[in-house]
């Protein structure tokens, strides 16, 4: 029987293979992707509006919006600390 092979796979050995540039965007686009979800499960599970939370923090429900899109690149450490704040929570950074 022939090894199945996913279809992340096949994408990643097509166009990622070694190259350390598009593995560095891949890794660059899942931290990005993983900052919006985070941010928008925690809003939600905090029962709150993209509006209500701008106004805790004392910006736009469109940065707001922005900040959960997982296209947006422009996170900034003290955007997030002040969510963190907002919402009762510990910010944490860490490199691996």
């Amino acid at each position: 029987m022939a090894k199945r092979t996913s279809a992340v796979e096949v994408l990643r050995n097509r166009y990622v293979k070694n190259d350390p540039k598009r593995k560095a965007s891949v890794a660059a686009e899942r931290l990005n992707a993983e900052i919006a979800r985070l941010l928008h499960d925690m809003r939600t599970e905090a029962g709150l509006t993209q509006g209500q939370l701008a106004e805790l923090v004392g910006t736009t429900q469109s940065v707001i919006s922005r900040l959960e899109d997982s296209d947006y690149d422009g996170h900034s450490l003290s955007m997030l600390t002040r969510i963190a704040q907002a919402l009762n929570k510990k910010l944490s950074v860490s490199m691996s």
